[in-house]
């Protein structure tokens, strides 16, 4: 038999002995109070006999039908006792009321023998309390502290039985009734805290204290890792942790292994006999980001165009910029309000951006253009041949709205890199404008 039990089996002994005890004692003196004291050890006995067996199937291992152990059935028990010690305590209140309001007459005996009786039983609650604490403590268990406030209870009450008794030799025949709603009263409170408390945990509420001891074990860790997210959850003294970690999307499977390895064995360090389960995922780069930002921030309406979408690191905060067009003709006030709806957007569907920012900016309204007859393009193509070597493969000059447009297409070596062949047409943009300011604007496009 586990200690757990033991410790449970002596507090089914003890509460029998009581009640019986407390029992026979309130209904020869005619006691309320003693009576209420047996039907709170009537309910200790039912408790502790459910502590009892709830005790031996938490200690089940898992199984197939119950992957995460049997932990929980400590918490069903000792919800089942709050619940039992609400309705005894709400009987022994209202014929304790009954009493004190004089509906109901009160004939109590305060023998000596009576006096004894509570003193030995108080005795017993202090010695069975003392013990159902330690071994709580010792064990984490949820169930033996659920006993161990009854039994603490009980102290209290059979404390309070005594001095109803004593007050009632004294000739203060109503001291006993209020000794027994005095009772009622603590044990009702207790009881709600005790439901309080096993309710949490049967609904999975965050076990606070465990949560921060694991976060400031793997915050300590050397090298440092990114968690993106961790959940706990309690049954019986066993913490469930589920960590969910990042690693760069180059490393090894190796590596984030190794990783998972170092997160699983801190919480270990903080929480003994937790289970832990680490996911390892790959960290976006920055790339990603910009890509899931921009398509955020299209999925607006009137959103026309988004372009310069930069992605900066921050004071450890990830920040995004970013330039909107939008229809010339709207408003400020609409346009700020398209703006903060891409703002909001790109936070809720890129968690890892903590600010944005905005930039408006106009769309190029649609033109008419014609060709432009009567303009010289051999300066143009001039421009054209001396810095690249060779002739444009294309040009057309088209006379619109604004003024002349010059519209270029070049040949680069397929090899050229991207950023390079940009820097090549913005270099011959400058030099065409240089060479005709007349012109309005200048598109050059480049093919390998």
């Amino acid at each position: 038999m586990s200690p757990q039990r033991r410790t449970a089996l002596v507090s089914v002994v003890a509460a029998a002995i009581l009640l019986t005890i407390k029992l026979v004692a309130g209904l020869a003196v005619h006691s309320l109070g003693l009576v209420s004291e047996a039907l709170h050890s009537g309910t200790d006995l039912v408790a502790a006999l459910l502590t009892f067996f709830a005790v031996g199937v938490a200690v089940r291992p898992a199984d197939v039908a119950h992957q995460y152990g049997h932990g929980k059935a400590e918490h069903l028990s000792a919800l089942a006792e709050a619940t039992i010690l609400v309705a005894a305590s709400v009987l022994i209140a209202w014929r304790a009321i009954n009493h004190l309001v004089g509906a109901t007459p009160s004939q109590v005996e305060a023998t000596w023998y009576a006096l004894v009786v509570i003193v030995v039983v108080i005795a017993v609650d202090l010695s069975r309390t003392s013990i159902s604490w330690r071994a709580s403590r010792r064990y984490e268990s949820a169930a033996l502290q659920a006993s161990a406030l009854h039994f603490g209870s009980d102290l209290i009450g059979s404390t309070a039985v005594l001095v109803g008794l004593v007050l009632v030799r004294a000739g203060y025949t109503r001291a006993d009734s209020a000794a027994a709603l005095f009772v009622a009263v603590l044990v009702l409170f207790a009881a709600a805290r005790l439901m309080k408390r096993n309710v949490d945990v049967l609904m999975d509420r965050v076990p606070l204290e465990a949560e921060e001891a694991a976060r400031v074990a793997i915050a300590g860790i050397e090298p440092a890792v990114d968690v993106q997210r961790l959940r706990m959850r309690q049954a019986g003294p066993r913490q469930f942790a589920d960590v969910v970690i990042t690693v760069p999307p180059g490393a090894a499977v190796g590596q984030g292994h190794e990783a998972a390895d170092r997160v699983e064995a801190a919480v270990h360090g903080a929480l003994p006999g937790s289970d832990v389960v680490v996911h390892v995922e790959p960290r976006e780069n920055e790339a990603a980001i910009r890509d899931r930002a921009h398509a955020a921030a299209l999925a607006v309406p009137q959103v026309r165009e988004v372009h310069n979408v930069s992605v900066l690191e921050v004071g450890g905060r990830t920040e995004v910029s970013l330039h909107l067009k939008l229809p010339g003709d709207v408003s400020l006030g609409d346009a700020h309000e398209v703006a903060s709806a891409v703002e909001r957007a790109i936070v809720e569907r890129v968690p890892e951006v903590d600010a944005v920012q905005t930039h408006l900016e106009p769309l190029a309204e649609e033109r008419e253009g014609r060709r432009a007859y009567g303009v010289d393009a051999d300066e143009v193509a001039r421009v054209v041949r001396d810095a690249t070597g060779s002739p444009p493969r294309e040009l057309r000059l088209l006379q619109g709205s604004d003024g002349l447009l010059v519209y270029v297409t070049i040949g680069l070596d397929a090899g050229t890199t991207l950023a390079d062949a940009h820097a090549r047409a913005s270099e011959i943009e400058e030099l065409i404008r240089r060479a005709r300011p007349d012109v309005a604007d200048v598109i050059v496009h480049t093919e390998p």
